[in-house]
């Protein structure tokens, strides 16, 4: 009996170990099968890189430009009673700019609001009896000769704290976008024309890259017009009652595009 269990003991333990051998086995095999396939997947991707990286390639520059007029012109008013030392309140002056607006032709419903409506009247102490009361607004033209306009009908009110807030157009987007197609089209067609010179063409692009440098007019005047200028010094001064002749700075949109096109 005593033999009989001791070699149970040991085939029991022999059983064991080669389980234990078997376990090891798979599960370096296991781990070799993953690393192969991470082996393989890099080497794949370093290949696909080394093509690309490898091919021929022309790589050009292209540019384009377009000069827009503006036809959106954002006014900065503002109503101040000290200007005509609290003769007349913000609301009466405010009625009559209205009314002047209207005139010209402006919808004030659309072109015309508050600046801050959170808190669009501010007042002042000014001396110790007196309060003055301001009021911004915001006012929007669309082209040079209305807001030359605005500027000496107020002038005439009194109104003289007025400027130019910013300047932009309704289209903007639309001439961006025609831009860069022609910036792109002028590098496809440079790419052409240097690889014909060599009796190549080119086939599709691989890499393309945009650059912008847009231009849009300096803020808080009427370009070359300083006679009509924020703060008095206007032409009504000069008892010139007709209109002057004023014309924004065009807002300038220029893009180049790198690009490379490979050769075939």
């Amino acid at each position: 009996m005593p033999e009989n269990r001791l070699l149970q003991e040991i085939v029991r333990t022999y059983l064991h170990h080669c389980h234990n051998i078997e376990t090891k086995i798979f599960s370096m095999k296991t781990t070799l099968t993953i690393l192969l396939c991470v082996i393989s997947l890099t080497g794949f991707t370093q290949a696909g890189e080394k093509n690309f990286i490898d091919q021929n390639y022309i790589e050009v520059t292209g540019k384009a430009e377009m000069e827009i007029t503006p036809d959106e012109i954002y006014l900065k008013i503002i109503v101040d009673e000290k200007d005509n030392k609290g003769k007349e309140s913000v609301e009466e002056i405010e009625k009559q700019m209205i009314k002047k607006f209207r005139e010209i032709g402006i919808d004030v419903s659309k072109e015309l609001s508050i600046k801050d409506f959170a808190s669009n009247f501010k007042f002042y102490f000014l001396k110790e009896d007196k309060i003055y009361t301001s009021k911004e607004y915001q006012l929007i033209t669309h082209d040079a000769k209305t807001a030359g306009k605005v500027f000496l009908e107020l002038e005439k009110l009194g109104v003289s704290n007025i400027s130019i807030d910013r300047v932009d157009h309704s289209k903007i987007e639309e001439f961006r976008n025609e831009v860069k197609i022609k910036a792109m089209q002028a590098a496809k067609n440079k790419a052409g024309s240097l690889a014909q010179a060599i009796g190549q063409n080119i086939g599709k692009a691989i890499y393309i890259q945009e650059f912008e440098n847009n231009f849009y007019p300096m803020q808080g005047k009427l370009a070359g017009v300083s006679n009509i200028m924020i703060r008095g010094a206007s032409a009504m001064d000069a008892g010139q009652e007709s209109l002057p002749e004023v014309e924004f700075e065009k807002i300038k949109l220029e893009y180049s595009i790198l690009s490379r096109f490979i050769l075939e």
